[in-house]
């Protein structure tokens, strides 16, 4: 049995905390930063394979991103807004999916 009178703060380490009635996970936000992620890693690995030409990874690129060449303004924004969709996709599939089970089996 826990005993709900001690503050939170002053449980010790091992003591079983109330189980949140539901877990959910919120699709707008989990969308906003799955998709911000994956947008900066992009960007991130163009510049590394600029930096290290010998260790590129842009041919990974051209087969995940649709309509992206290396490299040119125009292709870097779509490879830009392509990881920022795939981060929504895997949004709004798995969200709903974790929220739909996690309901089902608490």
């Amino acid at each position: 049995m826990v005993d709900h009178s001690v503050p939170s703060r002053q449980r010790s380490s091992g003591t079983p905390l109330a189980a949140s009635p539901s877990v959910r996970i919120p699709v707008v936000a989990f969308g906003l930063s799955l998709g911000l992620f994956l947008a900066l890693t992009f960007v991130l690995c163009v510049i590394f394979d600029l930096i290290f030409p010998q260790q590129a990874m842009y041919q990974t690129w051209l087969r995940l991103l649709p309509g992206f060449t290396w490299l040119s303004w125009p292709s870097f924004v779509l490879g830009l807004f392509e990881s920022y969709a795939y981060g929504w996709y895997v949004a709004l599939v798995f969200a709903p999916l974790f929220n739909f089970f996690a309901r089902r089996w608490r």
